[in-house]
């Protein structure tokens, strides 16, 4: 099955890479937010991804923004994709609002050696793993790494949010649990505990990031805890934690899944989808990138190529100035650079990362002189195609860079056009993009038939 495990695109800035989630950056008003099919447990990032696990957390959650907006607003601009959905660039505050029904989890494991206050939260004596408390608890953590368990007054002091502003996420957060709570319940689905993430957008308080999805919430069958509490199972990637624990060497879990693992969980993360929403989890016929990149061409948030031209110094502009101009008469996007493959040619792993797992077709052209090692460093670490195109003042001096740039080491397929017009064309038509086939097509015709009209004019 094909996955969605990582997001790169060169025409859009990325902000962040979290273990599920990237933050794209679109303008100052809004972002991307791309939900992989990554997966982590134990804190750790699983090397396997999950076939379609990004579509569905981002379908669910999308689902109760829907639900839930009359209780607050949330940064929801419109679904771009099954993966990807646009978003309001909101200032985000730096707590996580954990609401927990149950005792369970980390808490039961502190519970359970002594510990009764979480977060400035007393529970009382005398309970049992997974028992429900009397109403709903708040344990609200730090957003960082460690998720740190921070008290109210902690929170005011260290102004991480005003004190009005944190009651009312207080008093959202629990709304939220409650109606979170009684929709699940109506599908025999127990809302054990979960987070909220908030931000503030115009000075508003709005929710952010994603809501009651399996990996930011547990959920239990409400008919496996009625027979058995203490042994009811989460319908989320505990199933991929359990195999983990039951398959370590030297007493590390395991960060590779095998398929048997893969496939049961991705069935598991659907059969959630469908539970939660009522609704049938389609899946589509094309590889997940490929749909992905004709949602983002179509929505106007990329265009449908990228040309890098890279030169080795800025003497080389006006050179690459009559490349670029040519390019732009095409929707495609065009990126300048400046890396010299003999004084800073460790760049060039930065391009090969951003360019060699591109959404989009990337072409890549190499304007350098004397001795040209720039095309064939890019063409040595780029899958994307490579064109030379040295720059000259005069026919001795094409002939003396044009040399360097012809004679390529092995494994280094970089090709090399004389002519500026030339080399923008070759590269527009290396990307092969349908709709400028199409154009390039139409400029074919109008060139014959104005040679044609040239010869009928002679041939009177």
């Amino acid at each position: 099955m094909h996955t969605f495990s990582n997001f790169s695109t060169p025409q859009l800035q990325t902000i962040h890479q979290g273990k599920v989630r990237d933050s794209i950056r679109v303008n100052d008003k809004k972002r991307l937010i791309v939900v992989t099919d990554r997966i982590s447990a134990f804190n750790k990032k699983i090397k396997t991804p999950i076939p379609h696990k990004g579509a569905v957390l981002n379908g669910i959650t999308n689902f109760w923004f829907d639900l839930t907006k009359d209780i607050i607003p949330n940064h929801l601009i419109k679904v771009i994709d099954p993966n990807i959905s646009l978003v309001h660039e909101a200032e985000p505050i730096r707590i996580e609002m954990i609401v927990r029904g149950y005792l369970t989890g980390s808490m039961w494991r502190g519970y359970e050696n002594g510990q009764r206050e979480f977060s400035g939260v007393v529970a009382p004596e005398g309970m049992t793993k997974n028992q429900s408390f009397a109403s709903p608890i708040l344990t609200p953590t730090t957003k960082d790494e460690d998720d740190t368990e921070i008290t109210e007054a902690n929170i005011i002091k260290s102004k991480l949010v005003k004190k009005a502003t944190y009651q009312k996420m207080k008093k959202v957060a629990l709304e939220l649990f409650k109606r979170g709570s009684e929709y699940l319940d109506s599908k025999g689905i127990i809302l054990v505990d979960t987070k909220y993430e908030f931000g503030l957008l115009n000075g508003k308080l709005i929710l952010i990031d994603e809501i009651h999805t399996p990996d930011s919430s547990r959920f239990w069958r409400k008919k496996d805890y009625q027979k058995s509490p203490q042994k009811a199972e989460q319908m989320d990637k505990e199933f991929v934690r359990q195999w983990m624990l039951a398959n370590k060497v030297d007493g590390k879990v395991p960060l590779e899944l095998p398929a048997k693992i893969v496939n049961e969980t991705s069935r598991r993360y659907r059969e959630i989808y469908e539970l939660v929403t009522g609704q049938k989890f389609e899946i589509s016929d094309l590889e997940p990138k490929t749909r992905a990149y004709h949602h983002l061409v179509k929505a106007k948030l990329i265009k449908p190529g990228f040309v890098a031209i890279c030169m080795g110094s800025k003497s080389d502009l006006p050179h690459v100035r009559k490349i670029e101009k040519i390019i732009k008469s095409y929707p495609i996007k065009v990126s300048k650079r400046i890396i010299s493959a003999h004084k800073n040619g460790e760049r060039i792993l930065e391009l090969a990362k951003a360019y060699n797992e591109s959404i989009e077709p990337v072409a890549v052209i190499a304007v350098a002189g004397r001795s040209n090692g720039l095309g064939g460093a890019l063409a040595a670490n780029l899958t994307a195609p490579v064109i030379n195109c040295p720059p000259f003042s005069d026919k001795t001096d094409m002939i003396v860079n044009l040399n360097s740039s012809l004679m390529m080491p092995s494994n280094t397929p970089a090709s090399t056009v004389i002519h500026a017009d030339n080399a923008a064309l070759a590269a527009v038509r290396a990307l092969n993009i349908p709709d400028i086939r199409r154009q390039m097509n139409q400029e074919i015709q109008k060139m014959k038939s104005d040679l044609q009209l040239a010869d009928n004019q002679v041939n009177k």
